[in-house]
């Protein structure tokens, strides 16, 4: 029997979830939760730039086996941010996540390394499966962060969101 895309990626080895400052890790508790939903904030102006955290996580609640939503931390634990590894729902069998990071830690290098790894959870994952992500044509602090990490920009659209892939 196939595992789910959350079975998939639960089970890789604790390295593959760990960068040299950052750690990302399924959210296991109610405090996790908190942090994801009411605790992280926004910088002023990237509300309409990404859902909110609790509609990612509210999405992987509907449907568990393609969802796994995570906390990103520093190494000695403090909580920074929080990811959604999930599977694309646009064209193609793809990975992606949403993502962001606490306003407080934003500029220091945090979100190019969290994207970093969650590239690496997921080819860890499967290898062969690309990974995409979609922003808005105006957001092109994502785009420069994408390409930066190795995204190349693809014709696809989604809906009038531009489309990067790994």
């Amino acid at each position: 029997m196939k595992r789910s895309f959350a079975e998939q990626i639960k089970s890789l080895p604790k390295d593959v979830w760990t960068s040299e400052r950052l750690t990302i890790r399924p959210i296991e508790n109610d405090d996790d939760l908190w942090y994801a939903v009411m605790e992280c904030t926004l910088a002023t102006g990237q509300e309409e730039y990404v859902n909110p955290a609790g509609f990612s996580i509210g999405r992987a609640y509907l449907s568990p086996g393609d969802h796994v939503p995570c906390v990103i931390c520093k190494r000695d634990g403090e909580k920074i941010g929080y990811i959604v590894l999930h599977i694309w729902l646009g064209e193609g069998r793809a990975f992606t996540w949403s993502y962001y990071l606490d306003r407080r830690f934003q500029g220091m290098g945090y979100g190019k390394e969290a994207a970093r790894l969650a590239v690496a959870i997921l080819k860890a994952a499967d290898p062969q499966t690309p990974v995409k992500l979609s922003t808005e044509a105006d957001n092109t602090r994502a785009q420069r962060l994408y390409e930066s990490i190795g995204f190349e920009r693809s014709e696809e659209l989604d809906g009038d969101d531009l489309v990067f892939v790994f």
